[in-house]
């Protein structure tokens, strides 16, 4: 009996130790965090003051810290717990306010199928409400899902198993002064307080301001049975924090948590580190504006004022009606803007007809280049603008393919295709750049002057493009001539006659008939004739700084065939790597191109037939009439008045009984403006003492 006895006292005597056990509560407290008490993973991490940092400044991180040993919750007793903790949520600068943090209670701590951005850190799209994932957690987050029912950006949360709250409110607190809710912004980068008190059913979530008081209401309250949604009763509690496109930085200041309320110890809120703030560490140009703005008052707000206006004009266009039919045409200023880097000096190209040309990288790797011309008034924009457009539909392998157009008060910018060669007087008169071989000479002289036989008779309306020459002449990746600058085209129908007048070109390029009878296909076979000749020759149509006889090109190519030696006008940078019959027929197709009678030069289709060897040349000399005649149209920058001075130095007929014998002939052209004559080198040179022949001078050096 007495056995049976000391049995039965054993039994109950373990029985109380075992209920004893089980009752023991668990409680802790950090006013600072330490390696000992957690266990990190992911971009979690500890700094050297105690604050847990549970993500860092970069795109899809998540990180999770968990007390090291599982909470043995009582099995005898209804599951119930208590936490505090403090935190705050940076948004890194310029970034939007990132995913917000999260208390999480869970039967384990192993999230590596866990995913960034809306899903926390905790869940993934596959344990997305399935029925065996079991977790718990109260979300503060900063992101607004709509998949997830979430009808705000800065709201509390309760998560069970599922990413979608069973319950869920706006963030704020119940103010006691007040006597109603505030709202809380949880982005602010401020400590915030956070409890949660579970008891039987009954769960309560309250946040509040670090310099606030528990809230007597709670901001949310729910009933949840924990005991059916975990089996086990050893569990984790801890946190976890992500990111995703939007950043921010998720802190921890302090934790106290208990499983019971009662024995919930408090936070010394003065022992709490304090959060660093990244605004100090990256400062950006904004911040550094309004700080210069606070430090300097009135007279930085007027400089902010300005600077405002001046970047709210700095891409203003302009627009009109009539222009919405060419929509698919214009590009956006602040597109090209940006492109040519606000048109900076290391984008600049070169300067062409009326304006400057620089280089801009568009999106997609599209390298363009855009031409600035200055415009006064809205006269003949209209057809200007029409005639740029047209210009679209020219396809020609030797021409630069036009892609389109920006405008702006007084300004209009051409968009082009970019020529990685740059122009070709680059090439024949820089000693920087590589020098062209006959061979690449050729080809470029017969592309262009295929693209002039396109422009003249095979486009759908006639194109006058008035300003051949070497510098208009671009080169491709391959070295192809491809003639651009069409900035002084002008269009018109086949059969009829072109509506231009103005004689607009440059100095030594144009041809003398311009003043009386304006611009034609002839006038583009002249500047086509100098054009080839500068090619072979090397050398610029006029320059006043060589010997008299060597001063214009044509004419002193014509004297020197006259003597039998034309090679002699030759590039001398060719060296022997040339074939002289190649040569010639260039020189000599210059010069019949150039001639002073507009009726006696060819047509670009003959021109492309001789050069291709298909058709021969006319028989002619140097004693033709009309050949070698230099004959200067001259521009009064000041006056905008035209004139020219023909010089003729044609031999008589071919009756005469010898070359050597001829003499210099005067052979004066009939013309409504002034006119005059010289025939002897002397006459010349003294005559550059003349005011316009001082213009004219001035004109080349400004042009070259």
């Amino acid at each position: 009996m007495s056995t049976g006895l000391l049995l039965i006292w054993l039994i109950s005597f373990f029985h109380l130790i075992s209920m004893s056990t089980s009752s023991k509560e668990t409680s802790f407290v950090f006013n600072s965090f330490g390696q000992e008490n957690l266990s990190l993973d992911g971009s979690a991490t500890l700094l050297p003051n105690g604050l847990l940092q549970l993500s860092k400044d970069s795109q899809h991180q998540m990180g999770h810290a968990f007390i090291k040993k599982p909470i043995v919750f009582s099995s005898s007793k209804p599951l119930s717990f208590s936490t505090h903790f403090v935190c705050a949520l940076v948004p890194k600068p310029g970034f939007e306010s990132g995913h917000g943090i999260t208390f999480v209670i869970s039967p384990y701590v192993d999230f590596t199928r866990a995913q960034p951005t809306r899903y926390m850190g905790v869940f993934n799209a596959s344990t997305h409400g399935s029925p065996s994932f079991h977790l718990f957690a109260v979300e503060l987050d900063t992101v607004r899902n709509t998949d997830f029912l979430e009808t705000n950006n800065n709201h509390v949360g309760i998560d069970v198993n599922n990413p979608i709250s069973v319950e869920s409110a706006p963030a704020s607190y119940f103010s006691k002064t007040e006597q109603k809710n505030v709202s809380i912004n949880l982005s602010s980068g401020k400590p915030i307080q956070v409890w949660v008190d579970y008891q039987g059913t009954l769960l309560n979530v309250s946040v509040a301001p670090l310099e606030a008081e528990k809230p007597s209401l709670p901001l949310l309250s729910r009933s949840i049975n924990l005991l059916e949604l975990f089996q086990s009763k050893r569990l984790f509690v801890g946190f976890s924090a992500a990111t995703g496109t939007a950043i921010s930085y998720h802190y921890l200041l302090g934790w106290s948590f208990s499983t019971s309320m009662e024995s919930l110890k408090l936070l010394d809120i003065s022992k709490l580190p304090l959060v660093p703030s990244p605004r100090l560490k990256h400062k950006t140009p904004y911040v550094l504006i309004i700080a210069l703005s606070v430090g300097v008052g009135i007279i930085v707000i007027a400089v902010l004022a300005g600077f405002y206006y001046h970047r709210k004009k700095k891409y203003a266009e302009v627009s009109e009606p009539w222009e919405k039919r060419y929509v698919t045409d214009r590009f956006s200023y602040k597109s090209l803007y940006i492109a040519t880097k606000g048109f900076h000096k290391d984008r600049f190209l070169g300067r062409g007809g009326f304006g400057e040309v620089y280089r801009g990288d568009l999106p997609q790797n599209r390298t363009v280049a855009v031409k600035r011309v200055s415009h006064d008034g809205e006269e003949g924009m209209k057809q200007f603008v029409a005639e740029v457009v047209s210009m679209k539909s020219l396809k020609h392998r030797n021409l630069v393919p036009l892609l389109g157009y920006c405008r702006r008060k007084g300004e209009l910018l051409l968009v082009s295709e970019y020529m990685p060669n740059g122009s070709l007087d680059q090439h024949l008169f820089d000693d920087q750049t590589p020098v062209l071989s006959w061979s690449q000479r050729l080809v470029i002289v017969r592309g262009i002057a295929s693209a002039l036989f396109y422009l003249h008779r095979e486009a759908e309306q006639v194109v006058l493009h008035r300003d051949i020459k070497a510098s208009n002449v671009m080169l491709d990746a391959e070295l192809n001539g491809r003639l651009g600058d069409f900035g002084m085209a002008r269009f018109h129908d086949h059969g009829s006659n072109a509506a231009t007048t103005a004689a607009v070109g440059t100095v030594g390029y144009m041809a003398p008939e311009l003043i009386t009878m304006g611009a034609s296909t002839v006038t583009d076979v002249y500047a086509f004739g100098v054009f080839m000749l500068e090619v072979a020759c090397g050398r610029k149509p006029v320059e006043f700084e060589v010997q008299v006889e060597k001063r214009f090109l044509i004419k002193w190519v014509c004297e020197c065939w006259k003597k039998d030696s034309l090679l002699d006008a030759k590039d001398p940078r060719l060296g022997e790597e040339f074939v002289p019959e190649e040569v010639e027929l260039v020189m000599k197709l210059g010069l019949l191109c150039t001639n002073i009678v507009p009726e006696s030069r060819p047509a670009m289709g003959q021109v492309v037939l001789c050069l291709a060897g298909n058709l021969p040349l006319p028989d002619f000399s140097p004693y033709t009439i009309g050949i070698g005649s230099f004959t200067p149209v001259v521009v009064d920058a000041a006056s905008l008045n035209v004139s020219f001075t023909s010089r003729n130095w044609s031999a008589p007929s071919a009756s005469s009984s010898s070359a050597n014998n001829s003499k210099e002939v005067e052979h004066p052209l009939e013309s409504k403006n002034s006119l005059n004559v010289v025939s002897e080198p002397e006459v010349i040179e003294s005559s550059l003492q003349d005011k316009q022949w001082q213009i004219m001078k001035f004109s080349l050096e400004q042009s070259s």
